[in-house]
């Protein structure tokens, strides 16, 4: 192992290497194999974005001087992560000095969990011509996990001392051959907040998320996996688990309030829930087609306000206090300030004021001189917040336990999000992290023509590294807390993000680099500390250098039947999969099968505009019915299907049996994980969500399930179309 120096920077031209130097791409190739170029324009703009401006090249030279100036000035890298191979691999510094000359060195180590430092190494060396030599403690052999040197060294140049979080992970992530003890597993995949039942108050909570664990264990399925449950607004069109206001902590939407705890000992709560206007409120809310956010919301608050003031009257020894005030102390300031903000938004928000850069301006960063104040005077709002996210926490804890109770080899699967919005408290909370005037996106393809901006600014990546990766580490640890899989959105952004400078439209982005061997360094020592499995979203434009990269991590990939094609358009057949994959028949992003089947996709993007005119409406219902002949094709082929729906008419094709059938050939796959979507089971035909458009065109993340969880699996088509084996053998 070594924990090497920085490296030296880039000898291009003024601008273009400054750009190189911190990471923005000059070129790449899109979906279609088309070459793009970095255009002018975007290029200074990324580089004021990352504070950066240079007007001309004598102002770039000047902050690439700077840049090479303050690497030469650390004799070590900030952070360095760094792969053990074996255990008792010993660690080798790499340090930097002045160029050729005599350096005296001493160098202390402090192992994760260790109070005080140790010496491990002093001595002199002699560095080469480009300012670099060695360190060799074979004394030393650290075991994975988060470690810090420091090194003090004294050349021509005098004494100076740099400290590096050095972090040591495994060469994989955790291997489903030893997590699943070599058998390939099927799971059950649901966007909880669509679940109906007849208990939860109009969206499905994490009461629903346990009955789902049950009826996994009953039908042998491995796994429960879930969309980001990451904190939302919940009003206002703020509703995509995918733009959430934090990705540390989550939605409270989600809170089974009849499982809380002090609800047996506050009668004030009792007595809400059983008034007649809230019990006729949440009967309204249950009968709907739609979820209402801000309506479940105005039904949950009061009876959990209520809630907390009985858990606030707990003396102070009690048991469940005390778990309180060590799980506050254990997400420390991070948790304090997430806090902070959803009370500051609800004080700031009846007000007027749409998100935080509109609020007063001593409260508009965390360090601000008014944030004290605000504290002293909320003390028991910000309470109440804090509570909430442990009494999440406490119910997922639960669900977790009771799957592992069952045996499930997983249990459940969570997913990342690739981002969190620029209105939200990630954003707030960190203000020197995160970017301005840019955001995330994705560049144009078939599913967003014009390319699409997803409205995330994004992280610094030097940032982040200079910090020693701990939002990233956080973000992690926090959705591997109770998980046995986790889904990374679009994985490709650990590698590279698309991004939009503002007002820009989507085709005139570019990407940065992100660094990809450190991100998933830590991925893989979280998910080992874990015992789960990681599944990286690597869909749309994948750069050639990602595939082997995620395999040599152990990532599985994700593979989707509507996306697994050969040349001529036709399906792969089950034996084509990889081993080491998810095998979807969809995503949230894409058409349920009976809506693919049926076409119900195509005339709803016609209704937002994405098909501009009946000629492109036409093209896509021709691709369809290509498509279906394609896939009845490899049914039949498989022998999921008879021969003589070949002769049919496609469309008229029982779309039940086509759903049955899929779920039959994913199961075929060699894949490790197969997941069935509960929308496909019950054979809904309208998506979550229509990528590339607005709420005021599609109303999306609102759709429910049509019909109620305690029916699912009585169902006779929804059992056709479930055939979930209890054991399978490991493919050869």
């Amino acid at each position: 192992m070594s924990a090497p120096a920085d490296g030296p920077g880039s000898h291009e031209a003024a601008r273009a290497g400054l750009a190189a130097a911190l990471g923005i791409v000059a070129e790449y190739h899109d979906v279609s194999g088309r070459l793009h170029h970095l255009g002018d324009e975007t290029r200074e703009r990324l580089l004021a974005a990352l504070g950066f401006p240079s007007p001309d090249d004598a102002t770039a030279q000047r902050h690439l001087d700077a840049l090479h100036a303050a690497t030469a000035a650390r004799a070590l890298a900030p952070t360095c992560v760094t792969v053990r191979q074996a255990p008792g691999t010993p660690l080798t510094v790499g340090f930097r000095g002045t160029p050729d000359t005599d350096v005296g060195y001493a160098l202390w180590w402090r192992g994760e969990g260790d109070a005080a430092e140790t010496l491990v190494a002093e001595g002199n060396a002699h560095t080469d011509g480009a300012g670099a030599t060695s360190v060799v403690t074979p004394d030393l052999a650290p075991d994975l996990g988060y470690h810090t040197l420091r090194l003090a060294v004294r050349d021509a140049d005098g004494a100076r001392e740099s400290t590096q979080r050095l972090i040591v992970v495994p060469p994989r992530c955790a291997a489903p051959e030893d997590v699943l003890r070599g058998e390939r597993v099927v799971g059950l995949t649901a966007n909880l907040y669509t679940v109906r039942s007849a208990r939860n108050w109009g969206v499905g909570d994490l009461g629903d998320l346990r009955t789902l664990t049950h009826v996994a264990h009953e039908v042998g399925a491995a796994f429960v996996g879930v969309n980001p449950l990451h904190a939302l607004r919940n009003a206002d069109g703020d509703v995509s688990p995918y733009s959430p206001i934090s990705r540390v902590f989550r939605n409270v939407l989600y809170l089974d309030v009849e499982a809380v705890p002090e609800l047996a000992e506050s009668s004030e709560a009792r007595a809400l829930l059983a008034s007649p206007a809230l019990q006729d409120a949440i009967a309204a809310l249950r009968a709907g087609a739609r979820v209402d956010y801000a309506g479940v919301m105005r039904c949950k608050l009061p009876v959990l306000e209520a809630l907390h003031r009985a858990f606030r009257a707990r003396p102070a020894g009690d048991v469940r206090r005390a778990a309180y005030d060590a799980w506050i102390a254990m997400h420390g300031e991070a948790l304090q300030r997430f806090a902070l903000f959803t009370a500051l938004d609800e004080h700031f928000r009846p007000q007027g004021y749409g998100w935080w850069p509109e609020w007063p301006q001593e409260v508009r960063d965390p360090r601000g001189d008014g944030i004290a104040g605000f504290r002293a005077v909320h003390a028991e709002r910000i309470d109440f917040h804090l509570w909430c996210q442990f009494e999440l926490d406490r119910q997922l804890a639960a669900v977790a336990a009771e799957g592992r109770a069952l045996g499930l080899p997983i249990g459940l699967y969570e997913d990342l999000a690739i981002g969190a919005s620029g209105a939200g408290s990630d954003v707030w909370s960190e203000p020197d992290l995160f970017l301005r005037d840019v955001s995330v996106g994705a560049p144009p393809d078939p599913l967003g023509p014009e390319g699409q901006n997803w409205g995330l600014p994004p992280v610094d990546p030097r940032r982040l590294r200079a910090r020693g990766y701990d939002f990233w580490i956080a973000l992690v640890r926090n959705a591997l807390r109770h998980a046995g899989a986790l889904r990374i959105d679009h994985v490709l952004g650990l590698f590279r993000q698309f991004w939009i400078p503002q007002g820009m439209s989507g085709a005139e982005g570019a990407y940065v680099r992100f660094p990809a061997h450190d991100l998933l360094g830590i991925l893989a020592l979280e998910s080992v500390r874990a015992g789960a499995l990681v599944v990286g979203e690597d869909l749309g434009t994948v750069p050639p250098e990602v595939p082997p990269a995620l395999a040599r991590w152990g990532v599985l990939s994700s593979k989707v039947l509507v996306f697994e094609r050969e040349g001529d358009g036709a399906f792969r057949p089950p034996r084509a999969y990889p081993r080491m994959a998810l095998a979807t028949a969809n995503t949230h992003d894409l058409a349920p099968l009976a809506g693919f089947w049926g076409g119900r996709d195509i005339v709803r993007r016609r209704e937002v505009g994405l098909l501009r005119d009946d000629a492109e409406v036409q093209a896509a219902e021709a691709d369809r019915t290509r498509d279906r002949a394609a896939l009845l094709r490899l049914l039949v082929d498989e022998a999921l299907l008879p021969p003589e729906v070949l002769t049919a008419d496609a469309a008229a094709v029982d779309e039940a049996r086509v759903r049955a059938a899929v779920h039959a050939l994913l199961r075929r796959t060699p894949s490790w994980l197969v997941g069935l979507s509960l929308d496909d089971l019950v054979g809904e035909a309208e998506p979550v969500n229509v990528p590339g458009v607005g709420p005021e065109q599609f109303p999306a993340w609102q759709r429910r399930l049509s019909m109620p969880i305690e029916q699912l699996f009585t169902d006779p088509a929804v059992r056709r179309a479930l055939g979930v084996e209890r054991t399978w053998t490991a493919a050869p």
